[in-house]
């Protein structure tokens, strides 16, 4: 059975940082892309950040362009969103993914990937 487990978020104040990160397990975590999403109250869920198997390539959502980083480390089956300069618009549960294709790109519709974490809080004040 696949876990992704999320951790990191928190308060933060407008222009601060966090970095967000999601151990994987049960399954072979390098040979699948990964990504991050996000919900803010009331609204639907949104892409953030993917990342390939490797780490080669990545993409990302034009409100995260240039403030946030998707990395991973695939010995330690770990994805991570480095957030700087936050927004209280960044103000959201972010939720890592697990993408369905085997050695595919990185992605940002949500029915690439079948495999979620429960998600953590990240607060930005202003």
């Amino acid at each position: 059975q696949v876990q992704l487990v999320e951790s990191g978020g928190g308060l933060v104040q407008a222009g601060g940082s966090l970095r967000l990160s999601c151990a994987a397990s049960g399954r072979t975590f390098s040979r699948y892309p990964m990504g991050w999403f996000r919900q803010a109250p009331g609204k639907e869920r949104e892409f953030a950040a993917s990342i390939n198997w490797s780490g080669a390539m990545t993409y990302y959502a034009d409100s995260a362009k240039g403030r946030f980083t998707i990395s991973r480390d695939n010995d330690k089956n770990t994805v991570y969103l480095q957030m700087n300069s936050l927004k209280p618009e960044d103000t959201a549960v972010y939720y890592c993914a697990g993408g369905r294709t085997m050695y595919g790109p990185p992605i940002g519709r949500s029915s690439e990937y079948n495999f979620w974490g429960q998600g953590t809080q990240v607060t930005v004040s202003s």
